[in-house]
């Protein structure tokens, strides 16, 4: 969402290759029954995971998509409209053929002037939001050194963020799911949404996680680490309508979307992909760079 009031949602997930809802019921009976479920290669040091949440939604498809990247054959890129002359919000995909990536989900939520982050986002170049909030989680990439992992999420209440912070070139700033202790730490609270996240796991891959039927975050979380995702630490990016991520290789591509809120007096289904101001995408990494 783009202020801190969460709202309970309801999805409906429109992507060019996926399961259908049919083959969805079906695997909830039968999850043997669908190939597509479980981790599928789309290139070295890639991958897509798609899983039946062991605990269904009370709506839409209780599946979840994670992209896995491998930092050492791919890097992560910020990119904001901010950073742009005349620059606007894109959809994640827009974002991905306007630059060249492979893939891209919202870096953060953003304020009411859809450019800003609602907490720090800065790159070596561009500065979006230089205020560092509350929010405990540090996404840290572009590092300054070869002694320091490709990507790291901090967490501000385990590790010293002015040391770190001098140690990377990017840092985008938000809301902690999974603590440097493994906990979830969202209370539980009567509102669900889908749900954009990033997170990491304990072989330092990277995830991006995108939940289209609405759940709670607290019981999200909870999931995820049911998973065989391996996951060790996460931070929430978007909910709601803004909520995407896009895939693309050689053959196909994917599009996942968020919607509106479940209580609203309108159509609830939403088969629109909202601009979005600020997003981290995914590039080949050359041989060379970092």
């Amino acid at each position: 969402m783009m202020n801190r009031v969460s709202k309970p949602i309801l999805i409906s997930i429109l992507i060019v290759t996926s399961l259908t809802a049919a083959q969805a019921q079906q695997n909830e009976t039968n999850p043997s029954a669908g190939s597509e479920l479980g981790w599928r290669q789309l290139a070295k040091g890639l991958s897509l995971g798609i899983f039946l949440s062991p605990q269904p939604s009370e709506s839409g498809d209780s599946l979840i998509r994670v992209l896995r990247i491998d930092p050492k054959h791919f890097r992560l890129r910020l990119l904001n409209s901010s950073a742009f002359k005349d620059g606007h919000p894109l959809t994640a995909r827009q974002w991905c053929l306007k630059n060249g990536l492979i893939a891209a989900i919202n870096a953060s939520m953003y304020q009411t002037d859809h450019k800003t982050s609602v907490s720090l986002m800065r790159t070596k170049l561009h500065i979006n939001n230089p205020r560092l909030s509350k929010d405990k989680t540090i996404l840290a990439f572009d590092r300054q050194s070869p002694e320091v992992p490709l990507v790291k999420i901090i967490d501000r209440e385990c590790e010293d963020f002015q040391i770190w912070k001098k140690k990377y070139g990017t840092l985008v700033q938000s809301i902690r799911m999974i603590s440097c202790q493994g906990k979830n730490v969202w209370r539980q609270q009567p509102q669900k949404w889908s749900t954009a996240a990033i997170g990491m796991d304990r072989q330092n891959k990277i995830l991006f996680m995108h939940v289209s039927s609405p759940f709670s975050t607290h019981d999200l979380i909870n999931i995820l680490q049911q998973l065989p995702l391996n996951i060790s630490r996460a931070m929430y990016c978007e909910g709601g309508p803004q909520s995407q991520l896009y895939i693309r290789n050689s053959s196909k591509e994917y599009n996942f979307v968020g919607g509106f809120d479940i209580n609203l007096n309108e159509n609830i289904n939403n088969s629109a992909f909202w601009p979005i101001p600020n997003v981290v995408g995914v590039s080949l990494r050359k041989a060379s760079s970092e």
